[in-house]
């Protein structure tokens, strides 16, 4: 069940849409070419270091194995 400010939200939407005039904001244009590569480069650069977080995490750590120092009796070609 959605919280009820969640609800407040979606049930004053409508009305503060509807109270806005169009054309109220200074640069609400098509968005230029370069500010869409920047967009594009700022995801793609985000989006790789989440990637990376990610396999740094789920990636086996190899740890130095304390068996070959020990000394096996009854198992031939150790010790």
């Amino acid at each position: 069940m959605a919280p009820s400010s969640d609800i407040l939200f979606l049930l004053l939407l409508p009305v503060a849409v509807a109270l806005t005039t169009p054309g109220s904001c200074s640069g609400c244009g098509p968005p230029s070419l370069p500010m869409l590569v920047g967009l594009m480069a700022a995801d793609l650069v985000v989006s790789l270091l989440i990637v990376a977080v990610v396999f740094v995490c789920a990636c086996p750590r190899r740890r130095p194995t304390q068996e070959d120092d020990k000394i096996y009796m009854n198992m031939p070609g150790r010790g």
